[in-house]
């Protein structure tokens, strides 16, 4: 093996560990979850909201030209969600500012993430991806009180 072909394998070797490291430095450090990638199935292709448990809940969100379906999603303070998403259409983007979720709602795949809310409050979602003329009105929100409910 050449000496330069072995400084290669050596600066590749190195960026790949700083990239893993990386990854781990977010997830236990920054506390940032990462997404999860699910197997497509049509059950997600319906938008709904499934309390699971007291503090366990499951929201199948679909983006589609130019909305977020549910449109309002209503859970308890002290839950946590598992969000599946997934898009009708064409690529979209699915952000919440406050509580650092970013994902990308993809046509026939299903993205996953769990976050859980803690506080009170009404959490804004917005799509982040250019998706059309009516990009800037596809929003929705996560309302958080003590009930659970309307």
């Amino acid at each position: 093996m050449d000496k330069y072909e072995k400084k290669i394998l050596a600066i590749t070797g190195g960026v790949i560990m700083l990239f893993l490291f990386s990854l781990l430095y977010a997830k236990v450090s920054r506390r940032i979850d990462l997404p999860e990638c699910t197997p497509y199935s049509k059950i997600y292709n319906e938008p709904k909201v499934v309390k699971l448990d007291k503090d366990l809940y499951q929201v199948f969100v679909v983006a589609q030209m130019w909305q977020f379906q549910p449109e309002e999603i209503y859970i308890q303070t002290g839950s946590t969600v598992d969000f599946y998403l997934t898009s009708k259409d064409v690529v979209h983007g699915f952000n919440i500012f406050e509580k650092n979720v970013n994902l990308m709602a993809v046509y026939g795949g299903i993205n996953k993430m769990t976050v859980r809310f803690d506080e009170p409050g009404t959490y804004h979602i917005v799509c982040h991806e250019y998706c059309g003329i009516g990009h800037h009105n596809m929003e929705a929100s996560i309302v958080v009180n003590s009930k659970g409910a309307k």
